[in-house]
């Protein structure tokens, strides 16, 4: 589990449990159970998970409290306590559909096969005002037979995230594999969440076949090289496929050109640049890699010292502004980004993570040599993304070494691409 998000609260175990114990009526004002629930996912005791059980069985009907209890579901599910299973169970039934939705999730990350439990989710299933996907995805990730005629009841439904799920799911339960291209279609939907939703729905259902499609979806690459990987592991696990046919759209994935993308927006005349490096602070991905395109396309003169002033002022504070301007910066092949592209590959914040790998290939395209052996510093890491990246820019170099450094590294896909080269 990455926990490197949830250790944001200075607080010990003890205290956390204090807090999330004190009545809702009587927490202070500087105090906030909420915060204390989300903190104990640093600390998988038994004390921790009894603390989380007792908030779950906290009926204060006062909405802070509500949430409170939804969290603590979550965690113990993030936590895989089996122990927690009745108590979580208790939820099903709850009136917050949100109580109940984060149960049936938590449910299927602990893991279960008891019949009632099980068709307690599928009974869910008839009842209105539910989170359906949810629902859908924790019985076939259970593998819960019985559940296929409820399943099936959504696999034409209006909503097209529910209806992906239900198709994915009937496959999977089923065999039958017949309908997977209408989830491999929805990779082009308009809306952000059904592209990123529709990349798990094949992972689910371990759909290979869909790899060079989730490699042109316009989502961020952190989607597509989930979906890659876990597909290729699953995939070359069960003898169904291997790295040779995994490796171009994983690398693929990992240069982002927007030009490799199948991009669902359109621009119905040329934006000023300006308003392109706004676009590149949108949540939608899809809409940022097309501004990126048309500002390669459109404005590689002036396009360079924009950018280097938006980033002074606010992208050098904003993710994914950021992670859009080192690449940016690459395609533009702009050689006096060479000492911000290398701040970037060495910076260690966690939301700046996918920058560094961004960085590693900007490196590459600008050619400047200097950044060898800075790239072989970033060989020496635990993120798989980046080591990869950097072993493709070394290759823009002409530096085979990190093929031999990293041939027996501990990240199968890293080390299968060493191997593969020597």
């Amino acid at each position: 589990m990455d926990n490197r998000f949830f250790s944001l609260f200075n607080l010990t175990e003890d205290r956390a449990i204090e807090i999330l114990d004190t009545p809702p009526d009587l927490v202070a004002e500087s105090d906030s159970r909420y915060i204390a629930a989300s903190h104990l996912i640093n600390f998988q005791t038994d004390r921790s998970i009894s603390a989380l059980i007792r908030a779950v069985a906290e009926t204060d009907p006062r909405l802070d409290n509500k949430i409170v209890r939804r969290k603590s579901v979550e965690i113990l599910g993030r936590l895989k306590a089996a122990q927690a299973l009745p108590a979580i169970r208790f939820c099903l039934q709850d009136e917050d559909c949100y109580t109940v939705e984060n149960a049936v999730w938590s449910i299927g990350e602990i893991g279960t096969q008891d019949p009632e439990i099980l068709a307690e989710i599928a009974q869910l299933l008839e009842q209105p005002g539910q989170s359906y996907r949810v629902m859908i995805h924790t019985l076939t990730k259970l593998n819960y037979q019985p559940a296929v005629a409820q399943i099936s009841k959504f696999v034409n439904n209006i909503d097209p995230p529910i209806a992906s799920a239900a198709i994915a799911g009937v496959c999977r339960l089923t065999g039958d594999y017949t309908q997977m291209e209408r989830v491999v279609a929805m990779l082009q939907n308009q809306n952000v969440l059904g592209r990123r939703l529709s990349i798990q729905d094949l992972i689910d259902a371990r759909y290979y076949q869909a790899i060079p499609d989730i490699a042109c979806c316009p989502v961020s690459l952190v989607f597509r090289l989930r979906g890659i990987r876990m597909l290729a592991e699953a995939g070359i696990g069960d003898g169904s496929i291997d790295f040779a046919t995994v490796q171009p759209y994983l690398e693929q994935s990992l240069r982002d050109r927007p030009q490799d993308l199948k991009l669902v927006h359109r621009y119905d005349q040329l934006p000023e640049l300006s308003a392109l490096i706004r676009d590149l602070y949108e949540t939608d991905f899809g809409k940022c890699y097309l501004a990126t395109q048309t500002i390669v396309d459109s404005y590689p003169d002036t396009a360079p010292a924009a950018l280097f002033a938006d980033y002074a002022e606010e992208a050098n504070n904003d993710y994914g502004a950021h992670f859009h301007v080192m690449k940016i910066m690459g395609w533009l092949k702009h050689a006096p980004a060479y000492d911000l592209l290398i701040e970037a590959l060495h910076n260690t914040q966690p939301q700046f993570q996918k920058s560094r790998a961004a960085a590693a290939i900007a490196l590459g395209e600008i050619g400047d040599s200097r950044a060898i052996p800075e790239l072989h510093k970033s060989l020496d890491t635990k993120i798989w993304d980046l080591k990869y990246a950097a072993l493709m820019a070394l290759e823009q170099f002409g530096d085979l070494s990190g093929y031999e450094i990293l041939k027996d590294d501990t990240d199968w896909l890293v080390r299968a691409k060493a191997n593969s080269q020597l």
